[in-house]
C-alpha cells in the first residue's frame, strides 16, 4: 500500500500556473462541449432536413476555432502538470465526441484538485 505523500499516487500541486492553466481548462471544455452539441443537434438537422444552411455556416466555423483553442488549453495543462502523451490525446479527443468532454473536464478537475 502506498502512503499519501508517494509522488506515484500524489496529485500535482497546484501552484497559481497550474491553477490558471485548469481554469482556463474548464472553460474552454465546456464551450466546446456546448458548441459541438450545438453544431450536431441544431446546425446540422437545420442545414440537412430543413435545407438552411445559415446556422452552420456560423456554428461550424466557430466550433472549429474554439475546438483549437480547446487543444491549446489541454496541451498547456498537460505540461504544466506533466502527464503522459496518452492522457493528452484522450483529453484531446473528448472535445470530438458529444457529451465527453464535460465528464473529461470534470474528472481532471477532481483529479487535480484531489477529491
Amino acid at each position: 500500500m502506498t502512503s499519501p505523500a508517494d509522488p506515484a499516487t500524489a496529485s500535482p500541486q497546484l501552484t497559481p500556473a497550474v491553477r490558471g492553466a485548469l481554469t482556463r481548462y474548464r472553460v474552454i471544455a465546456y464551450i466546446v462541449g456546448v458548441m459541438l452539441l450545438l453544431l450536431l443537434f441544431v446546425a446540422m438537422p437545420l442545414k440537412y432536413l430543413a435545407d438552411n444552411p445559415a446556422a452552420m455556416n456560423v456554428i461550424g466555423p466557430l466550433h472549429g476555432f474554439l475546438f483549437v483553442v480547446y487543444l491549446l488549453a489541454t496541451f498547456d495543462l498537460f505540461r504544466r502538470v506533466r502527464w503522459t502523451l496518452p492522457r493528452l490525446v484522450l483529453m484531446a479527443v473528448a472535445g470530438t465526441i458529444p457529451f465527453l468532454s464535460f465528464y473529461a473536464e470534470r474528472k481532471t478537475t477532481h483529479e487535480l484538485q484531489g477529491r
